[in-house]
């Protein structure tokens, strides 16, 4: 099974501290994370041919952006690269529990104008027609502009006619959109094009109002979504799957660092099993153990030594 994500990657500062003399000296380490490109790497890590689709700039950063995707063992072939531009920036903070708050400097990221170009449009949906599933977020769709949204809309119905699969996560960013309503309109389009949905209750809260589960699973059924994921943070996971609603424990985390791309693990845990035959509910439990690794370390992307060590029972990370 081959999977392209679309999105953006950007340069991540996170809080760290290092020890110096008898105290500490906080730093920023920087890395390079971003929604879909998260999980395109968690995906990769899982086993599954993944491609990353994204457009960077000709600077050092963007250098270093592909050769970790490549390190990765994902294919950048579909990456155009824009002269004279460079990705966008992000801080991270944390509270004392773990939680995360984003400082954003994208304004003028060249992911911004993925599938604006007609001529790199048509190169590009040559290329995507060649996956078995696309991977994309809302975040994805806010930083496109609205012509270019169109175009890759009419695009995915083209591609699920032909037998190709869409996954989506809404993860709703309200600094992104223009307003709530724009937001909705956009993602209720498509959420109509996906066979998998992979939401975060509290994202869906933000964007439509529900008070409980049963609004959004209602809501995504009437669009259409065969295969709907609900993360709850700590609490279970909600499953409607072919009629049946499931719930699916977490498994308690002893330690949280950052959230920081704890639903893009998620994600990528679920979509590289459910890509390798797995059953829904064994997906689930694959997402919540890549997530679980993820937030005991600081960053998005966390070391492949770190992902992959083995656990105080023995067990190696398995996702």
């Amino acid at each position: 099974m081959k999977l392209a994500a679309l999105g953006e990657v950007m340069v991540e500062l996170a809080p760290q501290a290092v020890s110096q003399g008898s105290g500490q000296k906080a730093l920023l380490a920087q890395s390079y994370a971003g929604d879909t490109y998260n999980t395109a790497v968690y995906i990769a890590r899982g086993g599954v041919d993944v491609s990353y689709v994204t457009l960077l700039g000709e600077d050092p950063y963007s250098e270093e952006v592909l050769t970790r995707l490549a390190s990765e063992g994902i294919d950048t072939s579909a990456i155009a690269r824009l002269p004279g531009r460079c990705p966008g920036l992000y801080m991270i903070q944390n509270t004392a529990d773990g939680e995360r708050y984003f400082t954003y400097w994208r304004g003028e990221a060249p992911a911004r104008e993925l599938f604006a170009d007609p001529a790199r449009r048509e190169v590009l949906r040559d290329y995507l027609r060649k996956m078995d599933c696309l991977y994309l977020s809302g975040i994805t769709l806010a930083i496109m502009n609205p012509e270019a949204r169109a175009e890759l809309l009419v695009f995915l119905k083209e591609y699920r006619a032909n037998g190709g699969r869409v996954a989506f996560d809404s993860n709703y960013r309200p600094r992104l959109w223009a307003s709530a309503e724009a937001a909705r309109s956009v993602v209720a389009e498509f959420l109509q094009q996906a066979d998998m949905a992979l939401l975060t209750f509290e994202d869906e809260q933000a964007l439509w109002g529900d008070e409980l589960p049963d609004s959004c699973i209602k809501r995504n059924g009437d669009f259409g979504v065969a295969e709907l994921v609900i993360k709850r943070g700590a609490e279970p996971v909600l499953l409607q799957y072919q009629g049946d609603l499931v719930s699916v424990e977490v498994p308690a985390v002893s330690s949280v660092v950052d959230t920081t791309g704890a639903g893009d693990s998620f994600n990528a845990g679920y979509l590289a099993a459910r890509l390798q035959g797995a059953s829904p509910e064994d997906a689930i439990a694959a997402g919540n153990r890549c997530a679980a690794r993820v937030i005991g370390h600081r960053g998005a992307i966390i070391p492949r030594a770190d992902y992959f060590a083995t656990d105080a029972s023995g067990a190696e990370a398995a996702c």
